[in-house]
């Protein structure tokens, strides 16, 4: 999978789709250090150990560059930036049940915004899945010749 590359002075809103969220009980907001443990735990039980790891850095970062997907009370989804590589979105993951919610839009805008924030101009989806999706919520584009990019040579568990 390429790399993508987004333009973060061009970003959509994120209110009314947090306001919509909210509606239907589901918050979005960066996640605290306490939090790290029940944050990973539910990551490695979704999804799996290298995205863990990735979650586990974010968390080491101050402030964390973990958001999270709450509904009712309970975790549905993550995102993080920062993660592997400094302006580098991902990973993220939403639970089956709550995809089709908004809430995947809503956790990426979030990192977006904070990047943004942080004083980028840029932000690099690092071996970006959902392609279509990213090209149509942020305007994303292909990175030429990114192909493995940064993940390429990974030691990987047998």
């Amino acid at each position: 999978m390429s790399d993508m590359l987004v333009a973060l002075y061009h970003l959509p809103e994120q209110e009314s789709g947090l306001k919509k969220l909210e509606e239907s009980s589901i918050v979005i907001r960066r996640a605290i250090a306490p939090e790290k443990q029940v944050v990973l735990d539910w990551v490695k039980s979704h999804f799996s150990q290298p995205w863990v790891d990735e979650c586990d850095v974010a968390f080491a970062r101050q402030p964390v560059t973990c958001y999270i997907a709450l509904e009712h009370g309970k975790m549905i989804g993550f995102a993080c930036y920062e993660a592997t590589c400094r302006n580098f979105f991902g990973p993220t993951g939403v639970s089956q049940e709550a995809r089709g919610k908004g809430v995947g839009t809503a956790l990426l805008l979030a990192c977006m915004h904070a990047m943004k924030t942080d004083g980028y101009a840029y932000a690099i989806i690092g071996s970006a899945g959902p392609v279509d999706f990213y090209a149509k919520t942020l305007g994303a584009v292909k990175i030429e010749n990114s192909t493995t990019g940064i993940y390429k040579g990974m030691l990987r568990a047998d």
